[in-house]
């Protein structure tokens, strides 16, 4: 199993579109381990974008990110961070495959709905940023013998 960071960034928490992409993620078999509504505090925001800082769109980055509630959560998995990321479709909207949730919901760049880990490593410090240990729960859903086979994991 695989866990992943998502967060339902503010475009997505304002545009009411939180269940309609939980849902996705759920529908495909994926756990929600974690989850809470939080607003990002600028000090969070350049932790979690660090490698942005010093570039010249940062601020408006950290602008977008800390002017509105976000919804954070730990997705759980088999291959979570590639399903989860092919699940979202390109980072611009515009470029985003029809059926993808950006292709189906996103018109833009930045304002692109969900934020996701883009592999291990940044997946196990992003959940770190916003989950202590003990508000994770994983868990096995009675439903999984009838969603994979038992040596799929």
């Amino acid at each position: 199993m695989e866990r992943t960071l998502i967060l339902l960034k503010p475009d997505c928490v304002q545009r009411r579109l939180m269940g309609r992409v939980i849902g996705r993620f759920e529908e495909k078999g994926l756990n929600v381990i974690a989850m809470k509504m939080l607003q990002v505090a600028p000090d969070l925001a350049k932790q979690h974008y660090a490698e942005h800082v010093e570039k010249p769109f940062y601020p408006g980055l950290e602008a977008f990110i800390t002017g509105s509630p976000i919804v954070a959560m730990v997705i759980e998995g088999l291959e979570a961070i590639r399903v989860v990321r092919d699940m979202l479709g390109a980072t611009n909207g515009l470029n985003a495959a029809a059926g993808t949730i950006r292709g189906d919901f996103s018109s833009s760049r930045q304002m692109n709905l969900v934020h996701a880990s883009d592999g291990a490593e940044s997946a196990a410090r992003e959940v770190s940023l916003y989950f202590a240990d003990d508000e994770i729960c994983s868990y096995e859903p009675t439903l999984t013998p009838h969603m994979r086979a038992g040596d799929e994991g």
